[in-house]
């Protein structure tokens, strides 16, 4: 009898301990997926940033604009056209 009751008393213990991993690894499961979502939406929020740096970085950089700074900050002026020389490589 002892025996048997030893038995159920490993049984119920490792029963009992399953139950406990279990639930502890469904919280750890729910955790990450938690942390998943909010790196999601940051890599959102970056893509959405890094569209709209693009889109400024080639406002930026127009020949249009760069031609009109150079002629009012620096006054700067295409050359005549006798003043140019091609250099072949």
């Amino acid at each position: 009898m002892s025996r048997r009751l030893a038995l159920n008393a490993t049984i119920a213990i490792a029963l009992l301990a399953s139950a406990v991993a279990t639930v502890y690894v469904q919280h750890h499961r729910r955790m990450q997926f938690v942390e998943l979502r909010k790196l999601e939406r940051e890599r959102d929020r970056l893509q959405v940033e890094w569209g709209q740096l693009k889109l400024e970085q080639s406002t930026w950089a127009t020949h249009e604009r760069i031609e009109r700074l150079a002629l009012e900050k620096l006054d700067l002026h295409m050359p005549p056209a006798a003043d140019v020389v091609l250099v072949n490589p």
